[in-house]
């Protein structure tokens, strides 16, 4: 097993050789002072990502009627997934994993420079912004813990909302996700492997629901709160060039229309 490791870890560093398409590596044009106008366009870019404001819209929904508590007591009844609140837990707890270790094999697996120490260096800059995302994350979410004081579904404390599992599943898989458009492969293969990343935050969420730990609300609000971290941070901190395509919700009289843009 040792050995099967070993081999991975090379192939993940060489796999991170070579540099981006603009000849730059991942992480080289990382900053600590980006500029007002790019932290403005990254925080509205962000906002408009169809994975935060379709969470938020869901958590929204489950306010009526009580729809948050009852899903919740059905969750945690029937345990239609998990099959218990003890198997929901333990498979919360190895998602989030899955998903810090997503994150990072992605970050080994970016093509960061050809010279050890340019790449190095790199590798660093490039990680340290990812790391900013994860702890501001953490740091809200704690806050926000205290601040709301709600009592989880199983009584256990008042920590409820929101949920720090979701949450950090969230920001590492975004995070994951963007460094899957600075590695070179197939638009097939790197759909998937979105779909898989965000079926991991997707998992984590429906788990801590089953387990009794948080309600939708709690998981929906994290799930976006994550995302919306790990977009704005790495959009604006990473000097990389903005995303290919962009989801927004655009209201007209009578209702709203969804709107993609593209660039060429």
């Amino acid at each position: 097993m040792p050995s099967r490791c070993a081999i991975v870890w090379c192939v993940l560093m060489l796999s991170g050789c070579g540099t981006l398409p603009d000849g730059k590596g991942w992480g080289e044009e990382a900053t600590p002072l980006p500029g007002w106008e790019r932290v403005q366009t990254s925080a509205i870019n962000a906002a408009k990502d169809p994975w935060t404001w379709g969470p938020l819209l869901g958590a929204a929904a489950f306010q009526i009627d009580d729809f948050d508590r009852r899903a919740s007591d059905w969750a945690r009844e029937h345990t239609p997934v998990f099959g218990s609140e003890r198997s929901a837990r333990q498979w919360s707890d190895d998602l989030r994993s899955a998903s810090s270790y997503a994150h990072y094999v992605t970050i080994a697996a970016t093509p960061s420079g050809n010279a050890p120490g340019e790449w190095l260096l790199n590798k660093l800059k490039g990680t340290l912004v990812g790391v900013a995302a994860v702890s501001a994350t953490g740091q809200i979410t704690n806050h926000m813990k205290e601040a709301s004081d709600r009592e989880r579904p199983n009584g256990a404390d008042g920590e409820s909302f929101p949920s720090g599992h979701t949450s950090s599943s969230a920001v590492h898989t975004r995070l994951a996700s963007r460094n899957l458009q600075s590695i070179e492969m197939s638009d097939g293969t790197r759909a998937a492997l979105d779909v898989g990343l965000h079926a991991l935050t997707i998992g984590t969420s429906w788990a801590r629901i089953e387990a009794g730990w948080h309600y939708p609300a709690d998981t929906l609000f994290s799930m976006a709160l994550g995302n919306f971290m790990a977009a704005f941070i790495n959009d604006a901190f990473m000097g990389l060039s903005a995303p290919n395509a962009s989801l927004a919700l655009q209201p007209v009289d009578g209702g709203a229309v969804v709107q993609m843009n593209l660039r060429f």
